[in-house]
């Protein structure tokens, strides 16, 4: 299952998640963001131990801009409600389990 964040939910979402929270920042007009949009979606699928988040960039602004979002997609790993990864653009689904594995 994947959730979506926005001003409202993300604080309570960041500090009551007991697994790490895998977030994606993205806009309906990125290629790579649409190509990496059924990698997340398996992996919130296959993954209990994970919580996969998105972030629509044009629709929260301010969440873009806490993060410092400058390319998207970007997916940021957070932990016990601190950002332990980031990384920007495009990753195939080993590139991605790479990022939760390394943060």
């Amino acid at each position: 299952m994947e959730y979506e964040l926005t001003m409202q939910n993300f604080d309570e979402m960041i500090t009551k998640a007991d697994k790490p929270i895998l977030i994606d920042f993205w806009a309906t007009w990125c290629g790579p963001c649409k190509m990496i949009a059924p990698v997340l979606e398996e992996i919130a699928s296959e993954r209990d131990d994970v919580m996969v988040c998105k972030v629509n960039v044009d629709e929260q602004p301010q969440l873009a801009q806490r993060y410092q979002v400058q390319y998207i997609p970007m997916l940021v790993v957070v932990k016990d409600g601190k950002t332990v990864a980031t990384a920007s653009g495009y990753r195939d689904k080993a590139g991605v389990l790479q990022l939760l594995e390394n943060a």
